[in-house]
Formats: C-alpha cells, structure tokens, sequence
C-alpha cells in the first residue's frame, strides 16, 4: 500500500521519487551525437550536428557557438496539432524552449574550443506527458558531448570543450507538498509549476517558477530547490553513463 505521502500525486510516487529515466545514446545514425531521452511518458530525441560555419557576428573571432532547436511532433499529445511549418511561424513557447535549451548548452562550453564552429542540438518531442523542456536540455547535453567526443575521435579538436555537467528537472506544489518531477497530471493541476537548471559542481543556470493557482514563500522555493538538487544528482550519474556508451 503506498503511504499517504506517495498517495497525494497521482502517480502514486513519493514527493521526492523521479519518474523512470533513460538516456539512450548512439540513436541515430547521422548525427554526431544523438541522445533519446525518456522522462517516464516524455520522449525527446536530441540530435546534434556540427557545422563549419558560425553565425555572422562570430565570424573570424575564433569562437564557437551552441544552438537549439525544439520541436514537438503532431501526435506527441492526445490529440494531433499542426506542425509549426505549415502555420508558417514558431509560437512563443517554442521560441522560449529553444532559447532555453541553448543557453544552458553554452553555460557549459566553452566556446573558444573548437574552432569557429556551429553545433545545433535538434529536441524533437515525440511523446509528451510533462517535463519536455527538462529531458531536452538532459538529453541535449549527451548529444553535445557526443558531438564533441566525435570532434576529438577526428583530430578536429584536441579536446573536449566542456566545463561541466547540466541537466534540468521540474518540481512543484501539489496537494500542498513540494514533488519531484511533475507528469502532465501534475503539471496541468499544480498550485506552483517550477523548472531547475542545474550543474553538476553546484551552479544555477536558470531558475522558473510560477505561482499557478496559490503564492508561494522563500521556504518553498528553497524546498523545491533541494529536491532538484536531488534530482539532478540522478540524472548526472545517467549521463555519465551514456556518454561512456556514447564513446
């Protein structure tokens, strides 16, 4: 019988139990480095691709630069929507996803190592139950390093341009308990709605946190940041994994 903590969320787990995880690396054939990653229902294929090419305002600096695109399939949700091409534009959550993605990708470069360079991480959601943006930025950082564990394999770089580990999870307040990784039924009913960038030395890359039906104190946001910590441990220890299968 689950005890009557674990009985509050929906799914039955504890406040501060994580859904199912797996970073699959080496999914795609193509890419340079390739990561699937699943947050128990979410699914997100993060691809990512070396150009020799920078944007132009990088150009002949000697620096690098991280992209990011995000993207969600038509039956990624319960019911199919339009792709985003066919409406002809991106809507702002996409824009603020992607933008999200990149910039806890480049936090961890360091973009004067290989070269003036482009390396784009593709998210694609191809299944989502919650908590995209958090297995995209997980699952993008093994691509990004398995990209750059290919540069290294060619003699294109001398070694690996990474400073640090970085994963995201989300946390939030349910029934009146802070929780650990929200699934869609969590997320959809959740009295604070709140997403955690974190290194694995200890830094904050982000923090966003929405009071969605109730305000919330200090003490709870510490409380949620304790459980991403906690979080986030797991799933450095998950990357480290793949990215050893990766190479």
């Amino acid at each position: 019988m689950p005890t009557p903590l674990a009985s509050s969320r929906p799914s039955g787990r504890a406040p501060d139990a994580m859904r199912a995880i797996q970073l699959e690396p080496n999914v795609s054939k193509h890419a340079e480095g390739s990561c699937l990653a699943k947050f128990g229902d979410t699914h997100v294929l993060c691809t990512a691709s070396v150009e020799e090419r920078v944007p132009p305002f990088l150009r002949n600096t000697g620096r690098g630069w991280v992209t990011a695109e995000y993207g969600m399939l038509p039956r990624s949700t319960t019911s199919r929507t339009d792709r985003e091409a066919a409406t002809g534009r991106q809507s702002g959550r996409t824009h603020e996803i992607q933008r999200l993605i990149g910039r806890s990708l480049r936090a961890v470069t360091n973009l004067t190592g290989f070269g003036e360079r482009q390396l784009r991480v593709d998210c694609d959601v191809i299944q989502a139950d919650g908590g995209t943006r958090t297995a995209a930025i997980t699952g993008g950082f093994v691509a990004l390093q398995g990209a750059f564990q290919h540069l290294v394999r060619m003699k294109a770089i001398p070694k690996l341009p990474i400073l640090d580990q970085v994963a995201a999870i989300s946390c939030g307040v349910v029934g009146g308990l802070e929780v650990l990784d929200l699934d869609y039924a969590e997320d959809s009913g959740a009295e604070v709605d709140a997403n955690f960038v974190l290194t694995a030395r200890g830094g904050i890359v982000e923090v966003q946190a929405t009071a969605e039906t109730k305000l919330f104190d200090q003490a709870r946001l510490m409380g949620m940041l304790e459980l991403a910590r906690q979080g986030t441990a797991r799933l450095f220890e998950l990357q480290r994994e793949a990215l050893e299968r990766h190479g």
